[in-house]
């Protein structure tokens, strides 16, 4: 597939100056012919818009389920995980920058079909496949296409994303998903708009259109930056929002930043600010709350709200003692524990497994 080719883009109308208007995402990006839009993958060519990544792949993994982050979502098994190019985000703290800002379509290897995307994740046991590395919400098409066919084979499909898409977009493509993580990058709309690029509600009203209008399991990730989004104030406004809006059975992971991108200086994230975060969002009463980036037994223990025993001990990505029952209940009270819980359970562990597609 050459640079200049793709797939037929949904989600796009002409207007009337002769331009035409992406309707994926909240940039409304207006493009004449030839012009990408912001996320670089999405090209206006003649009078249509096109998806030039569509099939193609940054490259594909297997990883443990927790490493996306899910702990609540079938933990210790193994997903096949892989991106394209681009964002529609400019994150200023990007760690995948090197992927999601790569203007140069050579680095995307050889065409990747939703079926042998699918038959890869069959024949080597994995329970999901991942849309992660770039935000799959803008190779969209190809990421519901995949997820059609991995649905086919029984195989479970998870976006890890900042949620940055517009409403009719949103409900398809979310409806071929059985899992995400939603990066909720900060609980300003300044930090969104100097930061990112982009704006907070638009990430909010995608939380909760998953939370109470899908079955989708949800998780939400904030990397917590020192000196920009990790006062004690922002982080009990953001908890109390999740409380009121999302119920406190939504698992929360704050996740540790280290240098990197266009924030070199900034130092990275102590653990012990992670520690603290943890601390004042079970004070506003959410259930499940974990912090990632950092060696820390606590912070990855799922502990069951009413009586606080332990029932998934990890060491890292590794499960050390798994005590649900097989119907996801705690085994000393009986509590139901929120998630998506197998009548058994895989251990995976801190594996990572490139692998090509042949």
């Amino acid at each position: 597939m050459t640079q200049e080719s793709g797939f037929r883009a949904r989600y796009w109308h002409p207007n009337d100056d002769g331009r035409i208007q992406c309707d994926l995402c909240p940039r409304d990006c207006q493009l004449h012919d030839g012009q990408r839009g912001a996320c670089f993958v999405r090209m206006r060519q003649g009078d249509q818009l096109i998806l030039a990544t569509y099939g193609r792949s940054s490259g594909f993994c297997i990883d443990p389920i927790e490493k996306k982050p899910l702990h609540h979502f079938f933990p210790g098994s193994s997903v096949l995980s892989f991106g394209t190019a681009g964002c529609n985000l400019s994150c200023q703290f990007c760690q995948n920058h090197d992927i999601s800002k790569s203007r140069d379509m050579d680095r995307l290897m050889d065409s990747a079909s939703p079926h042998a995307i699918a038959l890869a994740a069959q024949q080597h046991g994995c329970k999901s496949v991942a849309f992660t590395y770039n935000d799959p919400v803008i190779f969209a098409e190809y990421a519901m296409d995949v997820a059609d066919a991995c649905h086919d084979k029984g195989i479970q499909t998870v976006a890890v994303t900042a949620g940055y898409i517009h409403a009719d977009a949103r409900r398809d493509f979310f409806s071929r998903m059985n899992a995400a993580n939603v990066d909720l990058k900060a609980f300003s709309e300044d930090f969104y708009a100097k930061l990112t690029g982009s704006h907070l509600q638009p990430i909010l009203d995608t939380l909760v259109y998953l939370c109470n209008e899908t079955r989708v399991w949800v998780e939400i990730t904030t990397l917590l930056i020192p000196g920009h989004n990790d006062s004690d104030l922002e982080i009990t406004a953001m908890c109390r929002w999740i409380m009121n809006q999302l119920g406190p059975d939504v698992p929360l992971h704050f996740s540790a930043f280290h240098p990197d991108h266009k924030m070199p200086h900034v130092p990275a994230t102590p653990p012990a600010t992670l520690v603290h975060a943890r601390q004042i969002a079970m004070e506003q009463g959410l259930n499940f709350v974990y912090t990632g980036n950092v060696h820390n037994a606590e912070g990855d223990t799922t502990y069951c709200p009413s009586c606080h025993t332990q029932l998934i001990v990890r060491d890292w990505y590794q499960i050390n003692q798994y005590r649900l029952t097989t119907d996801g209940h705690c085994p000393q009270c009986g509590t139901g524990i929120a998630g998506r819980f197998d009548t058994t359970h895989a251990n995976f562990g801190r594996q990572r497994i490139p692998i090509r597609l042949t």
